[in-house]
């Protein structure tokens, strides 16, 4: 009998009819007929509720097995409805176990785990405290009200369900929340599942469980990427009804038989993905590789090889979780299937997650027969027959010179018969589309290891170039300067201009011609240089360029002047390619036609030249050949690039430096040339610009010298390690290893600009030189701080040694690694290794290995250094020592913790100048009892600059990590690698925020033969490179198939109101560029807004709403032609615009993330979501209070207002985000408590438990909470950033230090407006370039205007005179209120000074002159009153005061200790400084300190 009564009823509790709630069918304890109750109420006239409650809501639990499990129902108006899980939890799941007497809740499920009801949703915003009877007793909305479909639907697991706690599960790694790799939470820990077994029934369960409708699929095999934690389940077994897989028969949690290759996946039907296919390869021995094979309709087919192609290789690979593509073989290569042939003319976009998923004629459809089936061989197949492949040595992976890799080892490839065939098999194998040029003779640079090809004969269909015919073999007729190269498609490099030089007897030498719309026309030598030349060499096959000679050097063209203002960086393939104006826009005439030499052309015209007078035939007097006879050159004008050039002619290495004032005494002959002004760029001195031959109105004692570089390493594995070999006056020879110690190779070192000494290494050990070389020094004594290996004190070995006791040399910038103890364990600390006399230093209990307390090991003994005294001058000597880059803090106390109590202190009151090459090199004390370690010192350095870069993935900015800290790349372990490492791999990249942290062999295992170099690396996320992170050598505990990967963001939006809305900017494999709108979409929006974390797209915004980009940026896509389902816009396919589109046509995007809201409930308590609160821009920060913009009380300006932020919480990461957000380089402190001031009592203080990852890009990404009233202004927060790290320089003037002032904060350098520049600004500077005290302050144009193309950065700088660098100062964006008329300039003292030091005042002492950064004595041999007059006078102290003849025994005011720099000095008098008196060589003596001379005069 139905009387329309529910089927379930609810009594109150110790109701008579029950002593618990009545009970539903299926549950409870007392079960009563509906129509009895029903009769029961009306004879006894008892309520069917306790009238306190509201309404007797029932209520139940349907759609699983149990009666107390279950999507929620409730019955409202005679009709069922479900309950919104808007705040759902296990409270509320309390109450409905409890009202239907179904025990206690063990979960509360949401998003539809039960199936989606089909009613009215009743409920929403359920809120139970856990105590109510039943569940309308809770705080809830009024009944209907919601926001919210049946995808929300509740529910709930009772105990008395009979089904165990459900174990939450996600699918992850896909574009969609309901498709991907399967994991399941236990024991608070994700987990994949293991494949075996895995079936469509499972992943129903998996299906149901999300509420993600059906089914489609359940690939196998890591379709979805293979997972990096535990594999928790296997041999899953369900029947298909179960409510969670967790329900499902399994082996026991944890136990399982398999790897990472097996996880299982599942696609279901609310994914947006069509159903896969099924696919093998067959017929080969790896499950990797063999032929293709699709099922369809219950049966195995293969696919037709026509348009067949690596992107559509990648496809099945990554469908089959077998890695990347190598080749995409057609014609049958894994033999000929036998059924049917299910697919033909597939395009793949290379980002599909199946085969089934590719555009492709309609199944069975096809023109082909079994002998074009095609086959696919993946990176995880084993299989090596396809030689690896790369181009290098050119901007872009898809451009450069040809290398392959066989026997472990890279080679290149001849350009005997080299051809566009062959490079169209090189671009199809590498999948950059086709090949625009074959270039040879070494167009991108001369390789230098084996030639492995040569004669290659490709007919152009070939999957891989070693399919080609070819010759191989080592022993080619070749060389590198014929190694052969490919520019593809896919570069971005256009089309190449061709290109002549003319006018001289050597096609490698003469007036630069390019051809442009069918014409010849030259090149305007406006900024023109050796970079320049070096393209041109290159492209033309001539070898590397010795000269850019300008001011038409090869006479003058007579046609159009093509370019102008020409920007090479050096690597570019063409000269084409090149930054410069548009075609034929220039301001030249043909005077100033462009010129160039190269090393191939033969031509040996230069004037001949010699170094005399010196110590070796690399240091001297200069003197030139001319009619006949040999002369001098005058010293006016005479600077370092002048020496380089002489240098560079003689062979004589670098210049060390530009001596004039006949510092190797006079000539007596022609003075020849007279100011002399090189670039630096010039082949000979006789190319420079100089008066004519002859002309001067000098004497010989303004005669020019020069200091050469003569020393080098050589048979090691790099320059910076080897055997050491010197040219004296002849020939190279070897130095013998009697006496050769650390201080030794410190000069060698230095010299060589290799970083500090590691190894002073004997007997062979880089093998003997050369039996015809001699040897030409022994028992070397250098001091460790001489500038050059010729000046330290040695002996003539004559028959004493022989080869077997040639000295060796090892130094830092060749090897920064450690010797390690245990493998895994020793964290990297250079100068470890090394067994010399100089103390070695490493910084320990800090958080990377740049940063801690100062150990320092003396006669074997590790031991502390005292902090009395202790400065940023000791710090750069560490950190100089351990290759760590700038001195950053100098600490005291024990900032890092106190060392080992069993440790001795070993220094303190140690004094350094900075310049040393060591800390064992500066001046120190023994503690004895006089330091504690509680006063350990501490230091912390910038950080070591290992470079590092992204391999393997589709752009610059995604790949497998690889890191160079030596000469050598390697990669880095996944071991604990996380999105924080990722992001300072991101930031020293330039490439945008961390995207993802990718583990495994996602982009493939890096080459064999490469090291793994890094192992748990731990950064901050604030660090700028990722060596200033904490890491330990990994040993052998990781194998390439745990390479760590990492994605960054290659898109960004500029010139909008907020990082999610503005013009589309892209990095592909060069600089930013824009976006053309031709086919800009939402599609494409979509994908952008998803790349950068922005939420639904919005709009496609076109045609300069944002703006127009910099008219000096590539336009780099067009066409862009997503889905919107691609994981970043450099997957979707897009054309190269060429000159098709100009940056009015910019796209533009806006994201939904950019204007989202938030209500704000009480003060104080709603936390603020990144973004969130945000209702237009992103908040603008400052720091005020402060010495600088880069410190001072943090600002935030929110809806119009500024306002401070509350310390609650405030930290270093924080911190990190504001000086990230204002351009001031790394987090130095996070500050507390008014330490800049308080703010002003008007403004609110804004935000409060400010919570930053510390990889945000700007404070407002950050979460955060409203104060209220909770925070008052003596919690303002402060923050102090290192400054930013602008570069400075001195250019146009006599010397390094004078000049007009230069810039560069980013990557570009720039000029500095006059306004307000003054002396304070000026000794800045003059600080920052170690160039002694501001002697000027200049204005205008003293030192010429800046290269007008070159922007000016800087005006009304304020500097307070103190700063480390002028970036720290305040300063304004000049806009363009400037120009460069007003270019500022500045004059600083130069290097060399002296000083009158231990006597009663600044005008009376030892003569002491300082060079090369080092104070050192003057030795009295030949000292006169004329040289003391020059010193008086030098130093401001009037005339000289004879020493009466009973005070004249020297030395007066006690003996000097260090360095002795001159001796054998005769002055006339006329000098204005001591260094143009004639002296010996620097360094150069045969004094001791008893003989230091002092001096006494007038105004003592």
């Amino acid at each position: 009998m139905n009387m329309g009564f529910p089927g379930c009823l609810l009594l109150r509790a110790r109701h008579p009819l029950g002593r618990s709630s009545a009970a539903c069918t299926g549950a409870g304890n007392t079960r009563i007929p509906i129509l009895l109750a029903w009769l029961w109420a009306s004879m006894t006239g008892l309520p069917m509720a306790d009238p306190a409650i509201p309404e007797l809501t029932q209520l139940r639990l349907v759609n699983s097995p149990s009666g107390c499990a279950g999507r929620v129902e409730v019955l409202h108006n005679q009709q069922w409805g479900t309950v919104c899980d808007d705040g759902w939890d296990i409270k509320d799941a309390t109450v409905v176990c409890k009202q239907l007497g179904c025990g206690t809740a063990l979960s509360a499920p949401r998003g539809a785990r039960f199936g989606r009801g089909s009613d009215r949703v009743w409920l929403d915003e359920v809120n139970c405290a856990g105590t109510e009877a039943a569940l309308t007793n809770c705080e809830i909305r009024p009944w209907g009200q919601n926001d919210c479909t049946h995808k929300e639907d509740a529910g709930v697991v009772c105990s008395d369900s009979g089904i165990s706690e459900v174990a939450q599960i996600r699918l992850v790694n896909s574009w969609s929340r309901c498709a991907g790799r399967v994991e399941v939470l236990p024991n608070h820990q994700w987990g994949t599942v293991c494949d075996d077994n895995w079936d469509l029934k499972d992943a129903e369960v998996v299906c149901r469980q999300l509420g993600c409708g059906t089914a489609l699929s359940a690939p196998g095999g890591a379709r979805f990427g293979p997972g990096s934690d535990h594999i928790w389940l296997d041999e899953v077994h369900c029947a298909g009804t179960e409510v969670a897989l967790s329900n499902c028969r399994a082996q026991p949690w944890g136990d399982s038989n398999c790897n990472h290759g097996e996880d299982a996946g599942v696609v279901c039907s609310d994914a947006g993905i069509s159903e896969v296919a099924q696919i093998r390869l067959v017929n080969s021995r790896s499950r990797c590789a063999g032929r293709v094979e699709v099922l369809r309709n219950q049966q195995w087919g293969t696919v037709c090889d026509n348009s067949w192609d690596l992107q559509d290789a990648r496809v099945v690979c990554r469908q089959l979780g077998c890695g990347t593509a190598l080749s995409a073989p057609g014609g049958a290569r894994f033999g000929p299937g036998s059924d049917r042939i299910w697919l033909d003319d597939v395009n793949c976009t290379g980002t599909e997650v199946a085969l089934s998923d590719c555009r492709a004629q309609p199944w069975g459809v096809n023109n082909c027969t079994h002998g074009e089936d095609a086959g696919v061989e993946c990176s995880d197949a084993g299989i090596s027959e396809v030689a690896q492949l790369r181009l290098v040595n050119s901007r872009s992976r898809c451009a450069g010179r040809v290398e392959v890799l066989h026997n472990h080892q890279w080679g290149t490839v001849c350009d005997d018969s080299w051809d566009p065939q062959d490079a169209g098999v090189v671009c199809r194998q590498l999948g950059c589309g086709t090949a625009l040029s074959a270039p040879r003779g070494a167009r991108f640079g001369q390789g230098s290891d084996h030639i492995w090809l040569n004669n290659v004969n490709c007919a152009g269909t070939e999957v891989a170039l070693s399919d080609c015919r070819i010759w191989l073999g080592g022993d080619s007729n070749c060389n590198h300067g014929k190694d052969a190269g490919v520019v593809c498609s896919g570069s971005d490099i256009s089309e190449v201009a061709e290109l002549r030089l003319v006018n001289s007897r050597s096609r490698c030498a003469g007036r630069v011609e390019v051809l442009h719309n069918q014409q010849w026309g030259t090149v305007c030598n406006d900024n023109w240089d050796l970079q320049d030349a070096g393209v041109v060499c290159r492209q033309l096959g001539c070898g590397t360029a010795l000269s850019a000679p300008g001011g038409v050097r090869f006479g003058q063209g007579s046609d159009h002047i093509w370019l102008d203002d020409i920007n090479c960086t050096g690597t570019e393939a063409a000269l084409s390619d090149c930054w410069a104006r548009p075609w034929g826009d220039n301001n030249c005439t043909h005077r100033d036609d462009a010129s160039v030499v190269c090393s191939d052309a033969g031509i040996s015209e230069v004037t001949q030249l010699r170094l005399v007078n010196g110590p070796s035939r690399c240091a001297g007097r200069v003197e030139v050949f001319h009619n006949q006879q040999w002369g001098t050159v005058c010293d006016n004008s005479w600077e370092l690039q002048d020496a380089g050039v002489v240098c560079r002619q003689l062979g004589c290495g670098t210049a060390l430096s530009a001596p004039g004032g006949a510092r190797f005494g006079r000539g007596s002959d022609h003075i020849w040339l007279d100011d002399v002004n090189c670039t630096g760029t010039e082949v000979a001195l006789s190319d420079c610009r100089a008066r004519p031959w002859g002309d001067s109105n000098c004497t010989h004692g303004e005669d020019a010298g020069v200091v050469c570089s003569d020393v080098r390493l050589v048979g090691g594995p790099h320059r910076c390690a080897g055997r050491v070999e010197v040219r004296l006056d002849g020939p190279w020879g070897t130095v013998c290893d009697d006496g050769w110690d650390l201080g030794d190779v410190a000069v060698v070192c230095r010299q060589l600009g290799c970083g500090p000494a590691m190894e002073a290494l004997s007997s062979k050990v880089f093998g003997q030189g050369n039996e015809s070389d001699p040897v030409l020094m022994m028992n070397v004594q250098c001091q460790g701080t001489e500038a050059a290996l010729g000046s330290c004190p040695y002996e003539d070995p004559g028959d004493f040694c022989l080869h077997d006791e040639d000295a060796g040399a090892r130094c830092q910038a060749a090897n920064v690694g450690v010797s390690s103890s245990a493998p895994g364990v020793s964290p990297h600390s250079p100068g470890a290794g090394v067994s010399a006399a100089l103390p070695v230093v490493r910084l320990v209990g800090g958080p990377h290995r740049c940063a801690g307390q100062v150990e320092v090991r003396l006669d074997g003994r590790w031991g502390t250094v005292c902090d009395d005294g202790w400065d940023l001058g000791d710090v750069a000597v560490v950190c100089r020592q351990l290759g760590c880059g700038q001195a950053m803090e100098a600490l005291s106390g024990k900032v890092f913790g106190q060392g080992n109590e069993a440790d001795p202190v070993l220094m303190m009151n140690v004094q350094c100048q900075g310049t040393e090459a060591a800390l064992g090199n500066c001046s120190y004390m023994d503690p004895g009892d006089l330091c504690q370690h509680d006063e350990d010192a501490g230091a912390r350095c910038q950080g070591a600059s290992s470079e590092v870069r992204l391999v393997g993935g589709p752009h610059r900015c995604a790949g497998r990590v690889e890191v160079r800290p030596d000469r050598r790349w390697g990669t880095v372990c996944d071991n604990g690698w996380d999105m924080k490492d990722v992001a300072v791999v991101c930031r020293q990249l330039g490439c945008g925020p961390a995207m993802e942290s990718l583990s495994s062999k996602v982009f493939g295992p890096g080459v064999k033969s490469d090291p793994v170099l890094m192992t748990k690396v731990q950064c901050q996320g604030t660090e700028a490179a990722l060596g200033n992170c904490s890491y330990i050598d990994p040993g052998d505990l990781c194998q390439h198939d745990k390479d760590a990967g990492a994605r960054c963001q290659d898109v960004r939006l500029v010139g909008g109101p907020h990082r999610c809305a503005g013009r589309v900017e892209v990095r592909l494999d060069g600089p930013w560029g824009t976006v053309c709108d031709d086919g800009w979409d939402l599609g494409d929006v979509a994908v952008v807004c998803r790349q950068l974390g922005c939420g639904p797209a919005m709009e496609a915004l076109s045609s300069k709403v944002f703006g127009q980009g910099n008219e000096s940026h590539p336009i780099l896509m067009m066409n862009v032609q997503c889905q919107g389902t691609e994981a970043a816009l450099g997957s979707c396919p897009y054309e190269d615009p060429g000159d098709l589109c100009q940056h009015d046509e910019d796209a533009g995007a806006r994201c939904q993330a950019a204007n989202v809201g938030v209500s704000s409930s009480a003060p104080g308590v709603s936390p603020r979501s990144p973004g969130a609160g945000v209702s237009a821009a992103l908040p603008v920060v400052r720091l005020v209070g402060g010495p600088h913009r880069c410190a001072g009380r943090v600002e935030v300006r929110l809806d119009g207002h500024w306002g401070t932020v509350c310390d609650d919480g405030w930290d270093l990461g924080d911190v990190a985000v504001v000086c990230r957000q204002l351009g001031c380089g790394q987090a130095m402190e996070a500050l507390s408590v008014k330490v800049f001031g308080q703010g002003n009592e008007a403004d609110p203080v804004l935000m409060t438990n400010v919570q930053c990852q510390g990889t945000e890009a700007a404070l407002g990404n950050c979460s955060y909470m409203d104060p209220g009233d909770l925070c008052q202004h003596d919690e303002d927060a402060g923050a102090r950033c290192q400054g930013a790290s602008s570069e400075v320089r001195l250019v146009g003037g006599p010397h390094r230090c004078a000049g007009r002032v230069e810039v560069r904060p980013d990557r570009r350098w720039g000029t500095v407006c006059d306004n307000g520049w003054d002396m304070k600004d000026v000794a800045v500077v003059c600080r920052q370039l170690g160039c002694g005290p501001a002697m000027e302050s200049l204005s205008s144009k003293v030192f010429g205007p800046g290269v007008k193309s070159d922007p000016v950065l800087m005006t009304k700088v304020q500097c307070q005179g103190t700063e480390a660098a002028l970036g720290n100062c305040s300063y304004m964006d000049p806009g363009d209120l400037c120009q460069h008329d007003k270019d500022a300039g500045a004059r600083c003292q130069e290097p060399f000074s002296l000083r009158l030091v231990d006597g009663p005042g600044n005008c009376s002492g030892r003569l002491e002159v300082r060079y090369d950064g080092v104070w050192g004595t003057v030795c009295d041999d030949d000292w006169s009153e004329t040289n003391a007059q020059v010193v008086c006078q030098e130093l401001g102290c009037g005339p000289t005061k004879p020493l009466a003849p009973k005070l004249q025994d020297r030395p007066r005011f006690g003996q000097g200790t260090g360095k002795i720099w001159l001796d054998d000095i005769r002055c006339k008098g006329t000098e204005k400084t001591l260094q143009n008196c004639a002296h010996r060589y620097w360094g150069y003596h045969n004094c001791t300190h008893q003989e230091d001379i002092s001096v006494v005069c007038q105004d003592n």
